[in-house]
């Protein structure tokens, strides 16, 4: 990709400040006359370009920055620190045109009006962004067929299933044609068919209008089908920016070793254990987590204690790569084992 990019950040900083109340009543009248408050970095000195049309995973765990970073970027709120430029504007400046070129979307925020039908909220938002009655017709008759919503435009919001609400969001945003889409955790507690949809959907979107989008999820599907590159943030600092493709050879810390046995032989997990950590030990079939520096040994060590007649080795997948990189930036001393937030999603 060439030219200048359409998102720039640099040294992009949050700081929150909370009131610290004490307890009591006596507390509480000390408070109407001085008062202290603690200070929260969400976002500290981060900087990434995107350039046109890229489709960036943004990811990290709860409470590391990402929502506060995208509404920065959106222009909800005002760094502390630091600059960024959206299509060459400020975000902060909310100037009118800036406004009209980007969307934000929030899983768990309504735009859509819940007593009225989907239609109307649509019409609406046709008005307000200028959009000539043709291309609005347009536009509702493709996104519509694309996200099998058509027969729900007339329906109250309140009545519709959560799966059909969040198209109808997705929609809502998409109507001005922004060219910058920022979607915070857009398939949350969809069922399986509904993911897939708003994946399939979101993919193809990007791909015929070139629309660039900065998507964070916890599920880790759409982050592997959607997201080439992936910006990965924990307490409030950049991690990692680059390829997903590179994410387990750089923060995998195992491989997963599966070995075949002769006659459905089933060795004791204390026989196993000292080749590394067993995941399933079935008759005839032994699962082992091995630290990568240990591979090889280790397997020459299983083909010669065990009689082995089929011998499998895999990469962790993306997700467990994650979690490693989060563990050892808290902990150096961890092992990567501990539970992650990540959900696996068809």
């Amino acid at each position: 990709m060439s030219g200048t990019p359409i998102i720039q950040v640099q040294g992009l900083t949050r700081v929150f400040h909370t009131y610290k109340k004490k307890p009591g009543l006596v507390g509480a009248l000390k408070g109407l006359f001085h008062r202290e408050y603690e200070q929260t970095v969400a976002v500290q000195s981060i900087s990434f370009n995107i350039e046109e049309g890229e489709f960036v995973g943004f990811l990290g765990p709860n409470g590391a920055g990402k929502t506060t970073t995208l509404k920065m970027l959106a222009g909800l709120l005002h760094p502390s620190n630091g600059t960024a430029s959206v299509l060459g504007f400020t975000p902060w400046q909310r100037p009118i045109e800036y406004r009209r070129q980007f969307a934000l979307l929030l899983g768990q925020k309504n735009q859509l009006w819940w007593d009225l039908p989907a239609r109307e909220s649509l019409e609406l938002n046709a008005k307000i962004y200028g959009i000539p009655r043709r291309d609005f017709v347009s536009r509702i008759v493709e996104l519509t067929e694309m996200l099998d919503v058509s027969d729900k435009l007339d329906v109250m919001v309140r009545e519709l299933s959560l799966g059909e609400r969040m198209k109808l969001e997705l929609i809502t945003a998409l109507l001005h044609r922004p060219k910058v889409l920022f979607l915070d955790e857009p398939t949350i507690g969809l069922d399986v068919v509904s993911q897939r949809t708003v994946r399939d959907f979101l993919r193809r979107y990007n791909r015929e209008h070139k629309t660039t989008i900065l998507l964070t999820s916890h599920y880790m599907s759409d982050i592997e089908v959607l997201c080439r590159r992936v910006i990965i943030i924990d307490d409030g600092m950049i991690s990692f920016d680059g390829p997903l493709t590179e994410v387990v050879d750089r923060f995998a810390s195992s491989k997963l070793v599966t070995i075949e046995l002769e006659n459905k032989a089933n060795p004791a997990l204390e026989a196993l254990q000292p080749f590394g950590k067993v995941l399933e030990s079935v008759p005839g079939r032994v699962r082992l987590k091995v630290a990568r520096s240990q591979v090889i040994p280790v397997c020459k060590a299983l083909l010669e204690r065990f009689p082995v007649i089929d011998l499998d080795i895999q990469d962790v997948s993306t997700e467990d790569a994650i979690r490693n990189l989060f563990i050892r930036a808290n902990d150096p001393n961890a092992t990567g084992d501990t539970t992650f937030h990540f959900t696996r999603a068809a």
